[in-house]
């Protein structure tokens, strides 16, 4: 995105408060000024100071200071009344938490947020503070995982306190960027708001696209077969809803941003940009509702091919079935054909004095006979019911 969407008037006008009124007195009471002297942003890896990663003031656009704790931050804010202080924490404490509500009266709800961390992405208005909580997200394609941090804002007259609890997103490259241009930097807070927001939603570009490789990878592989597609399914579904969650709400902070333009007299190069911002996010928006959706479907053509695949199985089974069982009346019939000669030759062949039949003239032929008789008896009888 370019950076002319940030190139534009304050967004809001406010009048002079009390805290700013002490620090022209304070300025005018100086015996000297701050030396202007500018320095390249802090290793956001590298906190300095408890959670203070990196502290600046910026006057005309310009650092003039590099304070290396809240304490000198304040000091030399009321040194400058025309400054802007940009204020970098990662995971600070309740006590400084609480210095920096008392020094730029910040809400203790907001104050709150900002400590507990795991907030929906949000803006609030608290009189003339902005407070913006933003997810930012990372793809790591090997574990197929969408990985998330998270930035809370705190948007002022002339300070900007950027609150991380996770390593994304990369703030030192923010300030890098707004430092190069001073007349970008030098148009106030919300530029540097607008270019947080800028970089957030820039990085949701390369998760939109491993999440869409990953789908496409899905879609191969059910209707391949893998029998294990369908647990990457659900697992992927799951860190698309996440996402969605992260990104959803950008929609409705951005309008409401664009809301109060008419009220704060917005200059038009800065509509222009927020419009280019909101555009991105909906598109961002609209391709993640379209992966739910697609893995929805996804899964149901799955649980489709596997039915068929049982469906096809059990047919399989139940033909086998069926020819095991012509096979075993086959295999039947013929053991109880073969099973009543067998019968009567045994009662023949007992060797009993007294059986009539031993020394019948026609004992013989008669045992023959109706073994051949019963044979065929039986043998009609079976193919009758189809089982020869």
């Amino acid at each position: 995105m370019s950076d002319l969407r940030l190139r534009s008037l304050r967004a809001f006008s406010r009048t002079p408060s009390l805290r700013a009124a002490a620090r022209k007195h304070a300025a005018s009471v100086a015996a000297t000024a701050i030396e202007p002297a500018e320095k390249p942003s802090r290793d956001p890896q590298k906190p300095k100071g408890h959670s203070v990663v990196d502290s600046a003031i910026y006057c005309g656009g310009n650092r003039i200071a590099s304070p290396d704790s809240l304490a000198d931050t304040y000091a030399a804010l009321h040194t400058s009344p025309q400054s802007l202080a940009w204020i970098g924490l990662y995971r600070p404490d309740r006590r400084e938490l609480a210095s920096l509500a008392q020094e730029f009266d910040l809400h203790e709800l907001a104050i709150e947020d900002a400590n507990e961390a795991h907030q929906r992405p949000k803006l609030e208005r608290y009189g003339d503070t902005l407070f913006v909580v933003l997810k930012a997200a990372r793809y790591r394609d090997a574990t197929e995982e969408v990985e998330f941090g998270e930035v809370h804002l705190f948007v002022g007259p002339d300070f900007v306190v950027t609150v991380r609890h996770a390593e994304a997103p990369n703030l030192a490259a923010v300030r890098r960027r707004v430092e190069r241009d001073p007349e970008l930097l030098g148009r106030g807070a919300e530029a540097v708001l607008y270019a947080i927001m800028d970089k957030v939603v820039d990085g949701y570009a390369p998760v939109v696209a491993g999440l869409e490789n990953d789908i496409d990878e899905i879609e191969t592989e059910v209707f391949r077969g893998d029998p294990k597609v369908s647990r990457r399914i659900y697992e992927l579904s799951r860190e698309v809803i996440e996402f969605q969650r992260a990104t959803r709400p950008l929609v409705g902070m951005l309008e409401q941003l664009r809301g109060g333009f008419q009220k704060y007299g917005v200059d038009e190069e800065l509509q222009r940009s927020l419009r280019d911002v909101a555009d991105h996010v909906t598109e961002v928006v609209e391709k993640v509702d379209g992966f739910r959706e697609l893995l929805r479907d996804i899964l149901t053509v799955n649980a489709t091919l596997v039915a068929q695949q049982q469906n096809e199985e059990m047919k399989s089974l139940a033909i086998a079935s069926s020819e095991q069982n012509e096979e075993v009346k086959r295999i039947s019939a013929w053991a109880a054909i073969l099973f009543a000669p067998t019968l009567i030759g045994t009662v023949y062949g007992m060797n009993f004095d007294k059986m009539p039949e031993l020394h019948w003239e026609y004992g013989y032929p008669f045992a023959i006979g109706l073994m051949a008789l019963v044979c065929g008896g039986l043998h009609q009888i079976f193919k009758r019911r189809g089982w020869l």
